[in-house]
């Protein structure tokens, strides 16, 4: 029995393409090919499949009984590759299908969410899985096209690619403004009460560095330890007290006076916004395209637009 493993896709489109065009002679103006190449490949065919499948002569080719049915066959294959490979053209170019993200709650709830609505209402073919979590997701096994993610990545088993930063300020309640006034250095908060993200590694600890290169190591005395921003963000507009946020989830707050930015001259550490992507070879279209919105959403968040 052959095995189709031995079978090579090229010789089935040149034996397709021979039979099509009715000569060694015209198939090879057709493919490219010398003349001889193609009567090799014919020949190496036909011991793949264990059975003559064209009878030549200088003047004519004919099928056999077998070659006929084997060309019909390979005629379909042949179409539903095509087939295949001008979907995917397609998928990519009109991007259409399904995107799977994964980010955590609260950047997804800010920044991912609003992206993903304009997408699926500007290409009504595409549609969107989101999974919002600060757990991890297993990018492979839950079938993930691109994960964001915050921080500096310490996984090197996938690919990532920095898309942009955030800054990260601390914040008070508006009604805490004329204290705050007095207040000269971080360490002069050391006491006061405080709110931390309980998902970080030292969440009462933070450096801070002056514009002269100061830096002060500051551990809070913390009141309230909570696990997510949102909720961080709504405990210090409660008068609950200081806390340490991403800029992006707070700048409009403190445009708009909702809350204020304690010290703005001495800064925090960075963190990094990254796509992090199963070990693959390509991407599609559509990720492709979320990245770009994404990239220019940072932009504009970095620039106060």
């Amino acid at each position: 029995m052959t095995d189709i493993r031995n079978i090579n896709l090229n010789r089935l489109s040149i034996f397709v393409c021979v039979i099509e065009a009715g000569s060694l002679s015209e198939a090879a103006q057709r493919t490219g090919l010398a003349k001889s190449a193609i009567s090799t490949h014919l020949s190496r065919l036909e011991a793949e499949v264990g059975t003559t499948l064209i009878l030549r002569n200088p003047r004519h080719l004919g099928l056999t009984a077998a070659g006929r049915q084997f060309f019909e066959a390979c005629t379909a294959i042949l179409r539903q590759v095509d087939d295949a490979v001008t979907a995917l053209d397609r998928e990519n170019f009109d991007i259409r299908g399904v995107l799977r993200v994964t980010t955590s709650a609260d950047f997804g709830a800010s920044v991912v969410t609003p992206i993903l609505v304009s997408l699926i209402n500007q290409f009504p073919g595409l549609k969107v899985d989101l999974i919002a979590s600060d757990q991890i997701v297993d990018l492979v096994g839950e079938g993930i096209d691109v994960a964001i993610r915050l921080g500096w990545p310490r996984d090197s088993s996938h690919t990532a690619a920095l898309l942009g930063s955030f800054s990260q300020w601390l914040v008070a309640p508006p009604s805490w403004s004329d204290r705050l006034a007095r207040v000269k250095k971080p360490q002069n908060l050391a006491d006061w009460p405080f709110i931390e993200l309980s998902i970080l590694r030292q969440p009462d600890s933070w450096s801070f560095t002056s514009f002269d290169n100061n830096v002060q190591q500051v551990r809070f005395d913390y009141r309230l330890s909570i696990s997510t921003t949102s909720a961080v963000r709504a405990a210090v507009m409660a008068d609950g007290g200081l806390a340490v946020l991403p800029d992006y989830q707070v700048a409009e707050d403190v445009a708009l006076g909702r809350v204020v930015r304690v010290l703005p001259d001495w800064t925090l550490p960075t963190g990094g916004i990254f796509a992090v992507f199963p070990q693959k070879r390509h991407r599609s279209r559509k990720v492709e395209l979320f990245l770009d919105v994404i990239r220019t959403k940072l932009r504009h968040l970095r620039n106060g637009v």
